[in-house]
Formats: C-alpha cells, sequence, structure tokens
C-alpha cells in the first residue's frame, strides 16, 4: 500500500520528520507492511520532506526579496494607486515598469530596477523639459546623450540716439533695424553614476549661428534699407556638472536633487569677434558684429535644488538657481578701427527658477509641461553699472514628450515659445540618451 501525504501548513525541522515517522509506524501497523515496505515508505517521506523544505526556503527568499522592492520603491502604496504606470520599473524578472522616461530632468536615462540600487528610493522620471534633468543615474551606469537645438529670434528696434529740443523734434542719429536670428546648437553629453545619490555629467556643444540684419540710419542719408548678414560656428562653451540627491523620497514625498554647475570659456566670445564700427565708431548702437560669437566669454557658477514630487496620477516638479558671473579685468573688443580698451567687465548674475508637470500615457511615452524664467542682472563696466544698462526678463513656456523606443533608450523632444520680448521666439530640442 502506498500512501502519499498531503500538508495544508509547511512544518519545519525535526517536527517534520517525527510527524511524518508517527504516521509512517502508523499505517505500516494498520496494514501489516513488512519491514522492508516500511523502510522503503520513510525513505520516500524524507524525500517528500526535502522537496517541502527546499519549497519553503524558496518561499521565503522570495517574500524578503519583495519586500525589499517595496522599501526602495514605495510599492506599499501601489495597492491604493490608481496611476500605477507612473510607479518606477523593477527588475527583468519583477512586477511592473517604470515611467517612461525623457532631462532630465533630469529624464536622464531608462533606470532600471537592479538588487544594487534597490536599497535606494529613486524619483520617477519624466519628459525632459530643462537643461537640468531631475533623475540620476544609477550607480556604475554610464549615459550618452546626443542632442539638437534650434532657436529663432526676430525684433525689430528704433534707435534714436541725440537729443530733443523741442517735442517730437530730434536731432542726432535714427537708427531702425530688423534682425533675424537662427541658432543651431548640437550636444553631447555624458553622465556617469559613481553612487546611486551621485552623479556627473559632461557636455561639450558645438554651435553654427547665422544673423540677418535689415538696418537705415535714417540721418545718414541711407535712402534704402541695407542687408548685412554674418554667421559663426565652432566650439561652444563646455560645462561640467555635479548633482547630489538630498534625501529620500517616494509615493506623497518630495525629493531633493542638489546641483552644481561649472561653465567654461572654450567658445569665441564677443570681444574677440571683429565688430564693424566704421559707419559711425562713435555710436555703439551702430556697431555690428562681422562674426558671430559661439561662447559667452566669461566663467559661471551656478548652485540650484530641484524638486520633484510624486503623486498620482502626476509628477510634480521645479527648481531654483542663481549663476554667477566671475569678473574678467583688461577686456579689448576687436573692431575695424583697431583694439578698443573696455577695461573691468562684470556681468551681472542670473537669478532663474522654473516649475512643471509630468504625466505617463502609457508604460513607454510620457508628456510633461512647464514654464522657465530668468531674470539677468545690469553689467557693470569698470565698476560702474553700462550705459543704460536694465535688467532683462527672459521666459519660456515648453512642452516636452517622451518616447522610450527600448530599454537602453529613449527619444525626447522639446517645444519652448518665449512670452517676453527678449526670449527667443521658438526654440526646438531633440535628445537621445542611451544607457550603457
Amino acid at each position: 500500500m502506498k500512501v502519499t501525504p498531503r500538508f495544508g501548513i509547511l512544518p519545519r525541522g525535526g517536527y517534520v520528520v517525527g510527524t511524518l515517522a508517527l504516521i509512517c509506524s502508523g499505517l505500516a501497523q494498520g496494514a501489516g507492511l513488512s519491514t522492508d515496505q516500511e523502510q522503503a515508505l520513510r525513505i520516500e517521506i524524507a524525500a517528500q520532506t526535502k522537496r517541502l523544505e527546499a519549497l519553503r526556503q524558496q518561499l521565503v527568499e522570495a517574500d524578503a526579496k519583495l519586500l525589499e522592492i517595496r522599501q526602495a520603491l514605495g510599492v506599499e502604496a501601489l495597492r491604493t494607486t490608481r496611476g500605477g504606470a507612473t510607479l518606477l520599473a523593477t527588475s527583468n524578472d519583477s512586477l511592473a515598469y517604470q515611467l517612461a522616461q525623457a532631462s532630465p530632468a533630469p529624464l536622464a536615462a531608462p533606470a532600471t530596477y537592479s538588487p544594487t540600487a534597490s536599497k535606494e528610493s529613486r524619483p520617477q522620471q519624466v519628459a525632459q523639459i530643462f537643461e537640468q534633468p531631475g533623475v540620476l543615474t544609477p550607480k556604475g551606469k554610464m549615459v550618452l546623450e546626443p542632442g539638437l537645438q534650434y532657436g529663432y529670434s526676430s525684433s525689430n528696434r528704433v534707435s534714436l540716439v541725440g537729443y530733443t529740443i523741442i517735442p517730437a523734434l530730434t536731432i542726432g542719429l535714427i537708427d531702425v533695424r530688423e534682425v533675424k536670428r537662427n541658432t543651431f546648437t548640437g550636444t553631447l553629453t555624458g553622465r556617469w553614476g559613481l553612487t546611486n545619490r551621485l552623479e556627473l555629467e559632461a557636455k561639450l556643444p558645438y554651435v553654427y549661428r547665422s544673423d540677418d540684419q535689415l538696418t537705415r540710419p535714417l540721418n545718414l542719408g541711407a535712402g534704402r534699407d541695407d542687408l548685412f548678414s554674418s554667421s559663426g560656428k565652432g566650439i561652444g562653451d563646455v560645462e561640467v556638472t555635479g548633482r547630489y540627491q538630498l534625501n529620500d523620497g517616494g509615493i506623497d514625498k518630495p525629493y531633493y536633487i542638489g546641483t552644481l554647475r561649472f561653465k567654461s570659456r572654450t567658445g569665441k566670445d564677443p570681444f574677440e569677434v571683429l565688430t564693424d564700427t566704421a559707419t559711425a565708431p562713435q555710436l555703439t548702437t551702430n556697431r555690428i558684429e562681422t562674426e558671430l560669437p559661439t561662447g559667452s566669454g566669461f566663467y559661471t557658477l551656478q548652485p540650484g535644488v530641484t524638486v520633484l514630487y510624486p503623486t498620482d496620477p502626476a509628477v510634480f516638479f521645479g527648481s531654483l538657481s542663481y549663476q554667477y558671473n566671475f569678473k574678467r579685468s583688461g577686456v579689448t573688443m576687436n573692431t575695424t578701427q583697431g583694439q578698443e580698451s573696455l577695461g573691468d567687465i562684470e556681468p551681472g548674475g542670473v537669478l532663474g527658477f522654473n516649475f512643471g508637470m509630468g504625466l505617463a500615457l502609457n508604460e513607454k511615452s510620457s508628456f510633461s509641461i512647464g514654464y522657465d524664467h530668468s531674470s539677468v542682472g545690469k553689467t557693470k563696466i569698470n565698476s560702474a553699472l553700462a550705459v543704460n544698462a536694465v535688467r532683462t526678463q527672459l521666459g519660456t513656456l515648453l512642452i516636452g514628450y517622451s518616447q522610450r523606443l527600448n530599454s537602453s533608450t529613449s527619444l525626447n523632444l522639446s517645444v519652448g515659445v518665449g512670452v517676453t520680448r527678449d526670449t527667443p521666439d521658438i526654440t526646438l530640442g531633440l535628445r537621445l540618451p542611451v544607457s550603457f
């Protein structure tokens, strides 16, 4: 007689063996089994016990792994969360998927769960619309991000350089100018995760610019508009950035990420390019650059903080920063009349802030909308405010879309519309982050 035991509750250790031995002994006596048959039955029960013990151990390990994932990703709120598609993804054999990522926002790279990174709480990724991505690169991972940005702006300017002797009568130069500007910037950005909370980024830009100016200095006897075109191309200002996640966030808990960006002056600056002053060398308003610069001409340091707040079914984000521009001494300008000394130049600081919202459309796509603003301070020349120096306000409304192509690559598209006079009319950005 062969008996297959069934258990509703899995005993453990010596208690299992003792229980099965008593059952075996009772069955042997009731059925009149021989000693050999009883021994065979005991051997079979012992084998079944080992199998059950192995299954119990696997169950314990699975429970421990699930608990680790829940603690890292805040999945305890998953049961009551409607926007399950906005949660972070898990490992290759895992439970769900991550919100489709974009910058940066960031944002920066398709972040997947790994056992080494599971102990760190990481924010969700959204379509990147700002320069600073929000989600950091996991430890040991690298992200290579080629990108292309196009900007277009146009402006009409009437400059009155003279003095008024009676109302509506000006003695001097009346300069009417229309400017159309196109800027293409190709970038190659590399990010490296030193730890799960710290990453380093380096950006190499290549800039091509072209300006078309229709100008007519009315008081100089010009009978028609003159078209003046200029362009410039070359390496822009190389940037290096460090980012550190300051806290452990989660569902309905904000993440704080500190940033520190340093920008060099590797591009050709506005003082190096040739400036045409032949028409009216004494008037700064009539100066036209025959070659356009590809850099700002100043070293800058920009600290800032980024906040991400995940809440069902969206992710809210924003940042605050201040850009300090280092003063340059003994600056000279290259003009058609020769070198012109400008002295010490100290650009004003730039106070910037932005905010927005990201929303997952499905497991591969996400959508973001936001606003970016910069307030540029007044420039000083030789420790005094420059003539007609004013604070400039730059505001841009941004919309972004991200599509995950595969587990390591995403395609990010952003569109910016200028809402202040000094901001480019439109800005288009395309990024292709690839993680390794």
